[in-house]
């Protein structure tokens, strides 16, 4: 099927390459120039595992184009996916300004009948926004609208591509169905579940899920609080719990707060949703408050195992949100060393793939090649983010470089006797601390 994918970014870009590789002729539509002429020439804007590599495929193959000419791109094509931003406003609201922009310009584009797909996460109500804007138009041509949510994890997006948990689909017109069917028919071959409902169920169906996550996150944070204050290991906690087949494992490990371009968007937007139909969403509100609590504890718990911080030097490993991401979008590293700053310590910090977005957030700043750089001169350092390169450090070459063997593990990563038996002072999240063995000179020393 000839498809037009509008928007270039995290969400557009991997859904693009992915219908590509299912055998439909896609192209991608940016009024970005210089991002379509870098995507042109080869250059991937994001970091994502095994993107550059399916992109690389199916532009040499002929299936895949990237283009700035969008009434090219809506004359050719048969299905059009809407895969543009929708930052959150103010209050918390997703802004639509760019979906509604999309559906004039189809509206006004558009020589024939068209299935028009919002892959946005877009709030209730927006499908049939889109098709008022359609039916509004002078040509009147046919517009099935159809909500396609999209539940792409950052790092690992082409396999949750290629072999999802599950492909939503929201339309009211059977036909719309069936020509969904079409394009992800490789899915279908592969028993992939299809939830087949109306627009605005489907449309809910991303905010829910969301919804839910962040709040098995923020439910094991504030467990892992607890499990400090009496002693507790969060870990074996969350075991206990994950074991249990009606909550599972996933998305039960304590850490300094969710971040990223999602769920801290997501929240804010379903709470809005509620408020607007007038119900106060408590269990949502309450995820957002303890996230902004958990991120602000971080800063205390650093400087419990440093002491006052001012004129002391923290390393910081890990910037990024996530591992296997670049994307610094309210990550919880943005308060730690904004508040670590405040305090007066000085910082050192090295992410493997986030330190070009990283250098526009933060200032005075010192910027290292890897862990080991990072750690020299250090009073303490702080593992903030779980990329695999750290969980197997050179421990004896880090304390060599520290000037104070002082670890803050906010990702759990080390066992904490063996921080212990390495000589660090270790701290983690919902764990008891470690203090390092201290040998007695023998008799006669």
């Amino acid at each position: 099927m000839d498809i037009a994918v509008i928007g270039t970014g995290y969400v557009g870009l991997v859904t693009g390459a992915g219908l590509a590789d299912f055998g439909n002729d896609v192209i991608c539509v940016d009024i970005d120039t210089s991002k379509i002429e870098a995507l042109q020439s080869g250059k991937i804007p994001i970091y994502e595992p095994g993107l550059e590599a399916i992109v690389a495929r199916n532009v040499e193959e002929g299936r895949l184009r990237f283009s700035t000419d969008l009434a090219d791109a809506i004359g050719r094509s048969r299905a059009i996916f809407i895969a543009v931003g929708t930052p959150p406003l103010p209050d918390g609201s997703a802004d639509l300004r760019y979906v509604a922009e999309v559906a004039r310009s189809i509206a006004r584009l558009m020589k024939g009948p068209k299935l028009v797909i919002t892959k946005s996460t877009v709030p209730i109500g927006t499908g049939r926004m889109i098709e008022e804007i359609i039916a509004e138009s002078d040509h009147k041509h046919p517009a099935l609208v159809v909500s396609n949510p999209e539940f792409l994890r950052e790092g690992s997006a082409i396999e949750d591509f290629m072999r999802p948990d599950r492909v939503v689909i929201g339309a009211s017109d059977p036909a719309a169905v069936e020509l969904m069917r079409e394009i992800y028919a490789p899915l279908h071959a592969i028993d992939i579940p299809f939830v087949v409902t109306n627009v605005e169920s489907a449309e809910l169906i991303k905010y829910a899920a969301n919804g839910f996550l962040a709040t098995k996150i923020s439910f094991i944070n504030e467990v892992a609080v607890l499990c400090e204050l009496m002693g507790g290991d969060v870990q074996d906690v969350a075991k206990g719990m994950g074991l249990d087949s009606r909550i599972g494992s996933k998305f039960l490990q304590a850490g300094p707060g969710f971040g990223g371009s999602c769920f801290p968007k997501d929240t804010a937007a379903v709470a809005d949703i509620a408020r607007r139909y007038g119900y106060e969403f408590r269990i949502i509100d309450a995820v957002m408050d303890v996230n902004r609590r958990i991120k602000e504890r971080m800063v205390q718990k650093v400087t419990d195992a440093t002491g006052d911080p001012s004129g002391k030097v923290i390393g910081v490993l890990g910037l990024a949100f996530k591992p296997e991401t670049d994307d610094m979008r309210d990550s919880p590293t943005i308060p730690l060393l904004n508040g670590l700053q405040r305090l007066g310590a000085v910082i050192r910090a090295y992410d493997p793939e986030a330190m070009s977005n990283a250098r526009s957030i933060f200032s005075d700043v010192t910027f290292c090649g890897d862990a080991y750089e990072t750690a020299d001169g250090c009073d303490a350092l702080v593992i903030a983010t779980e990329w695999n390169e750290f969980r197997a450090l050179n421990l004896q070459r880090i304390k060599k470089a520290m000037r104070s063997p002082v670890i803050v593990d906010l990702r759990n990563l080390y066992d904490p006797k063996k921080m212990k038996e390495e000589g660090f002072e270790y701290s983690s999240v919902g764990r008891p601390p470690a203090m390092p063995v201290r040998t007695s000179a023998k008799v006669g020393e």
